[in-house]
């Protein structure tokens, strides 16, 4: 694993369903940002798959969502 700023690289594909779940609920990236305590830019480049987030980031959108970073983040190797 490598980490550069906020990126990080890993051996893999790590997909998620976030824009899933969030889109069930109906919830708007803003509604889910707020909800979670992050930003609605984070929000959107983690379902964009443009960012893998820490796992405190992981955990506050799983709760969130009702969820766990399980379900939510997929490690494809």
């Amino acid at each position: 694993m490598i980490v550069v700023n906020r990126s990080v690289y890993i051996e893999g594909k790590m997909d998620n369903i976030v824009k899933q779940c969030r889109k069930k609920k109906y919830w708007s990236q803003a509604e889910l940002a707020i909800k979670s305590g992050i930003s609605q830019a984070t929000i959107s480049d983690i379902e964009r798959k443009r960012y893998i987030p820490r796992v405190d980031i992981a955990l506050r959108v799983a709760k969130a969502l009702n969820s766990t970073v399980e379900e939510l983040f997929i490690l494809e190797i």
